[in-house]
């Protein structure tokens, strides 16, 4: 009986922990969904929060689980995955997290959480428990992403400003300022969708790992659902300002026509990815479409400097998150 007891408890904890990680998600990728409406002045910070993250979690009524599945069911092999497992996934992609959020650095949660899986099931398991397809075409799109949102930013940028090519800069000005409120609530609802679907997966593979569900069950409980939907709106809602200044000042300068093409080629992209079940990182489809953007506008517009930088920090995304991960699954064989 004690140890029935002392398996739900560990249960519980890993499920908040998987919470915990989801509002920090949202704490950390805020800046994605505000930084063009904060610095281009459409919105006040305390206004724009409050903006995405309604918008987060209205993308519980949009998008199917696909996202969810693919975490749950299709980058590792369910089968060896245990409280120790997904201990060391959470906390090797919390860590990543803080360290990236402290230095201001907008990296991805997405891919902290995948490389956290990835190895803790390596320590445990070997490389062998990996379903390559699955990860491959997540890994794919770690380059895709950026790459899709750099070209729609891009095009969406061109095609703005041929249409308005004969209105005035001040008429143009006002006209985007109210269109970047759709931009920004699309992509928050992207940003939503896509990202709060990754920490349902998680915990869908903790309760099938624990036997509280069948590996045969469609879908996760409607409270893992609501819950990780709610905890990412109010990560959003308290925000990332370290992170808010490097996406909407220091890539580029970006005025309200800007913020809208850069929010629509990264919510296009969003839909795009979630709709097909594949986790992508907000941070990197937005910042690939604000260089985009920023590129159009003049090359010198764009602080390569910085842009270089976050590139680097998503090259070691994965790895690094893997690394802490794989040491804390052995550390938790003393502490449960």
């Amino acid at each position: 009986m004690q140890s029935v007891e002392l398996a739900f408890w560990v249960v519980a904890m890993l499920v908040i922990l998987a919470l915990l990680f989801d509002f920090m998600n949202g704490f950390h990728d805020a800046a994605n969904s505000i930084a063009t409406v904060v610095s281009t002045g459409v919105l006040k910070p305390q206004q724009a929060v409050l903006f995405a993250a309604f918008f987060n979690v209205l993308a519980i009524a949009i998008f199917q689980l696909k996202v969810a599945s693919t975490i749950g069911r299709g980058i590792v092999d369910p089968g060896v995955v245990d409280h120790h497992v997904i201990f060391g996934a959470l906390i090797g992609a919390i860590a990543w997290n803080v360290i990236t959020w402290w230095y201001g650095i907008p990296s991805s949660s997405s891919h902290a959480l995948i490389g956290g899986i990835v190895g803790a099931v390596i320590a445990k398991a070997g490389p062998g428990a990996l379903i390559a397809a699955g990860l491959m075409k997540t890994i794919l799109f770690i380059f895709v992403s950026p790459l899709l949102g750099f070209l729609l930013g891009s095009i969406m940028m061109v095609i703005v400003a041929w249409l308005f090519r004969r209105s005035s800069p001040l008429r143009a000005d006002g006209w985007f300022r109210r269109l970047q409120l759709v931009s920004a609530g699309l992509y928050s609802l992207g940003h939503g969708g896509n990202d709060a679907q990754k920490t349902i997966g998680l915990i869908w593979l903790l309760l099938v790992a624990s036997g509280y569900m069948s590996a045969q069950d469609e879908r996760p409980p409607t409270w893992v659902i609501s819950s990780c939907y709610i905890a990412i709106g109010l990560g959003t809602m308290f925000g990332g300002w370290r992170i808010v200044r490097t996406m909407g000042q220091k890539i580029t300068k970006l005025k309200p026509v800007g913020g809208f093409c850069a929010e629509t080629g990264g919510a296009i992209t969003l839909f795009l990815a979630t709709t097909l079940g594949i986790p992508v990182s907000t941070t990197h489809t937005i910042t690939g479409a604000i260089v985009g953007v920023g590129s159009v506008q003049r090359a010198s517009g764009v602080r390569w400097g910085v842009a270089g930088s976050i590139i680097w920090a998503w090259i070691f995304t994965i790895p690094a998150s893997a690394l802490v991960a794989g040491l804390f699954y052995w550390l938790s064989f003393t502490l449960f």
